[in-house]
């Protein structure tokens, strides 16, 4: 009869590699994970994104904005 000194056939490796593919799945994925689902901007939000990035002027951004409710509205 053979010993195996405690390896378990061989599964002490596999528990390791397990572990080790866990941790780097855990800590080297990125925070967008493919397949999660995301909210979607609204046309509203992209506006005040980029009234508040500088790119539109106060102006056009009501323009806009009042634009974009009327057509919620409806």
């Amino acid at each position: 009869m053979m010993m195996y000194y405690g390896n378990f056939g061989g599964m002490h490796l596999i528990w390791w590699f397990i572990w080790m593919i866990l941790l780097f799945w855990i800590f080297a994925t990125p925070y967008d994970i493919p397949g999660q689902r995301k909210r979607k901007d609204t046309p509203l939000n992209m506006l005040q994104k980029r009234f508040a990035a500088g790119e539109i002027t106060t102006e056009e951004y009501h323009e806009k904005k009042k634009i974009l409710e009327t057509d919620l509205a409806k």
